[in-house]
């Protein structure tokens, strides 16, 4: 198998590595950046503290032994040389070096135009920490030319004047930056080595399952429905893999309806067509001198040429309905007046079978469109005549409340199984797989009926038992505009 250096796994492998080295790359910057203004900062607020320690001991009555070396210990432990003078310049503390050749006390410094050694002749410096207390002086090392602080301070007490100096290097040495630089460059390798592993199986965890989806995804554009996408511990891809699967159950479905569309359609304009065709022959060959022949078969070709008519008028209001461009225009209307049209207009074939048809309607207006309603009520009053037997009741009720009314129309007829109810409500689905075509019927009704409930935004169903009959119904808002 090719590598695939432009894939997810890769990327994702390679975006996690580079930001692990980018890091490192930041915190070594910020190291080399920051170290010597830390470093300087630091040594700084150790004076402050030493000097506040040392000058608190001047200042007890009771200074014990432990005190003092408790200060040595201090001083010692931070890199910082001190001596104590007192106000005759006779040096009454020095703890021993801890700076060795960084202590500039034991070498001489030049401060303006006098140069002098602080151990040997404290008297100069002294007098500069009387007039200017306390004295602070950055002076470069003659042996490492490394910044160096040199602070005094006269602390005053009942007895006495003393004289506190302070020395500290500002700067880190050489070999203490290049000692954390290499530890630096051993950590860096350590850290970036482990990001490779890391970013290894982050990219492969990640990347996996959506590979996987990819290859279900090709096999379900070739027309295999039979794929799973599997999930993993990600939300996130756990819902864009039940996403996927509820699409391809989704596309199974419509793959099946597909097929029985253009079989029905196919079918449906056909047969009509079929029949055109043989009576425009027959009339040709065999009728055409009989009038009363050729008028049964004109009847027939008439009756087609309406069924086809029918079909295509009722495939575009679908299409229409279905992609939002049909307008619906609303307003107040009784819906029992509409009802009681309807009836009216399917008298014919309530009588011809008989049909004992119960009206149980409440009076109330709703704001809709009465036209497409009434289609709605119509197509529900068919379907429940076309599968109810003859000599059969079907009941038409309302029930109204102060938000919404409900329809429903009740027969008798045979029923829908369980398994039928989720597609009757889709294009040219018929219950009975082994119903015959009817000119009066395009197979489209409870489609068109869905598609107008749902430009309403009204609820609809069916609830059916097989051999009890059916109820269909919806439900709609009673929203209606006052009249001025």
């Amino acid at each position: 198998m090719k590598f695939n250096y432009k894939g997810i796994r890769f990327s994702t492998w390679l975006y996690f590595l580079g930001f692990s080295v980018a890091i490192m790359l930041l915190l070594g910057f910020l190291l080399v950046v920051i170290i010597k203004p830390y470093y300087r900062n630091d040594r700084l607020n150790i004076i402050d503290v030493i000097s506040g320690t040392m000058e608190s001991l001047l200042l007890k009555d009771d200074l014990s032994s432990n005190d003092i070396e408790s200060a040595a210990r201090t001083i010692i432990g931070n890199n910082v040389c001190a001596v104590i003078y007192n106000e005759n310049g006779s040096r009454i503390y020095y703890p021993p070096d801890s700076l060795g050749q960084l202590c500039m006390l034991d070498k001489p410094i030049t401060v303006g135009e006098e140069t002098f050694t602080i151990l040997n002749d404290p008297v100069a410096f002294i007098e500069m920490i009387r007039n200017e207390n306390p004295v602070s002086l950055t002076l470069n090392s003659p042996i490492t030319d490394i910044e160096m602080l040199l602070y005094g301070k006269m602390v005053k007490t009942d007895l006495a004047n003393y004289y506190l100096i302070l020395n500290t290097p500002l700067e880190p040495i050489e070999s203490y930056i290049d000692f954390i630089m290499n530890q630096y460059m051993y950590l860096a390798l350590i850290v970036i080595a482990i990001a490779l592993i890391l970013a290894f199986f982050l990219s492969r965890n990640l990347s996996e399952p959506i590979v996987k989806m990819k290859d279900e995804a090709n096999k379900l554009a070739q027309g295999n429905y039979d794929v799973q996408f599997k999930t993993n511990s990600f939300s996130e891809i756990n819902d864009l893999a039940s996403t996927l699967d509820d699409a391809t159950d989704k596309l199974s479905k419509v793959n099946d309806l597909r097929k029985d569309l253009l079989a029905n359609v196919s079918h449906d304009i056909k047969t009509p067509l079929t029949m055109i065709k043989a009576y425009a022959e027959m009339i040709k060959d065999i009728s055409g001198e009989d009038p009363k022949k050729r008028n049964e078969h004109l009847d027939v070709i008439i009756q087609e040429s309406d069924y086809l008519d029918r079909l295509v008028t009722d495939m575009s209001e679908l299409s229409k309905l279905q992609s939002g461009v049909m307008e619906i225009n609303r307003d107040n209307f009784d819906l029992k007046k509409c009802v009681d049209n309807v009836v009216l207009l399917l008298s014919k074939a309530i009588n011809e079978k008989n049909i004992n048809l119960v009206l149980d309607l409440a009076d109330c207006v709703i704001y809709a469109d009465e036209i497409k309603i009434s289609q709605v009520v119509y197509n529900f009053l068919s379907n429940a005549l076309k599968y109810s037997d003859n000599d059969s009741k079907i009941i038409i009720r309302s029930i109204a409340d102060e938000e919404k009314v409900r329809l429903e129309v009740i027969d008798n007829g045979s029923g829908i199984s369980q398994d039928a109810l989720p597609y009757i409500w889709d294009r040219y689905y018929k219950v009975d797989k082994n119903f015959n075509r009817s000119v009066n019927s395009t197979g489209l009704g409870l489609a068109i009926a869905k598609a107008i409930l749902e430009a309403h935004n009204a609820s609809y169903g069916v609830d059916s038992k097989v051999g009890k009959g059916s109820t269909f119904w919806f439900e709609i808002s009673r929203d209606y505009e006052d009249e001025e």
